[in-house]
């Protein structure tokens, strides 16, 4: 590629969809909180791991950010 075009950074991508996935099944596990069989060992799995994958997602885009800002 030529200097003069901006190389996209894959955390860009990566981390907008961990985000956009981690909101959506955590509100699917906050909205279905209360079905027995959804619940195994007691805890609500969907709801934790959806807010694994946003904090996931949010620092692949603060990482890309301060990438971004270092060039």
């Amino acid at each position: 590629m030529s200097d003069s075009q901006p190389e996209l950074d894959i955390r860009w991508p990566i981390g907008l969809l961990f985000a956009a996935m981690g909101v959506l099944v955590a509100t699917y596990g906050a909205l279905v909180s209360g079905d027995a069989h959804l619940r195994p060992l007691g805890t609500n799995l969907n709801l934790w791991w959806g807010l694994v994958m946003v904090l996931f997602g949010v620092g692949m885009i603060l990482s890309a950010y301060r990438a971004s800002r270092k060039q």
